[in-house]
């Protein structure tokens, strides 16, 4: 064999490491590539008590529960299943009922989760003022702008 043929050889070799390697890692991380599951995910997903997620959706009209001190409970819907979530600490600014939140923390029992983190989402449609001002000035802006 050639000096040439040795070094192609040596450089495919180590490619096809590489890449078993990248294959075997993304087949271990299958599940958790996911940011979410809504509530009709985790319904239709057999996991363990314990296993820990996160869980997205919306904060069911009515469900806000404040227990005394930083404990409260409230439901997390997708608008066909609900997912009860247990929480102790602060909120976020961006939290109330009918806004999009995604949770992460340990699913206690079929339906019931205990949040260790609440991420309150804006919707699709919020732009920041200075944004929207700087559109006007261009004459490019088309809507009017949420007050954050």
């Amino acid at each position: 064999m050639t000096r040439r043929r040795k070094r192609l050889t040596l450089i495919g070799g180590a490619l096809c490491l590489v890449a078993g390697a990248m294959g075997l890692i993304l087949f271990a991380l299958r599940d958790n590539v996911v940011f979410f599951y809504s509530p009709t995910e985790l319904t239709q997903k057999v996991l363990k008590p314990g296993a820990s997620l996160r869980v997205g959706g919306l904060v069911k009209l009515g469900s806000l529960v404040k227990l005394g001190g930083e404990k409260i409970t409230f439901a997390v819907t997708d608008l066909s299943q609900d997912v009860t979530v247990s929480y102790t600490g602060q909120l976020p600014d961006l939290f109330r009922e009918g806004q999009g939140v995604v949770v992460e923390g340990t699913l206690d029992a079929p339906g019931q989760f205990r949040a260790t983190s609440v991420l309150a989402k804006h919707d699709e449609t919020y732009m920041p003022r200075d944004v929207a001002d700087k559109l006007k000035q261009q004459g490019v802006w088309k809507g009017e702008a949420k007050k954050p």
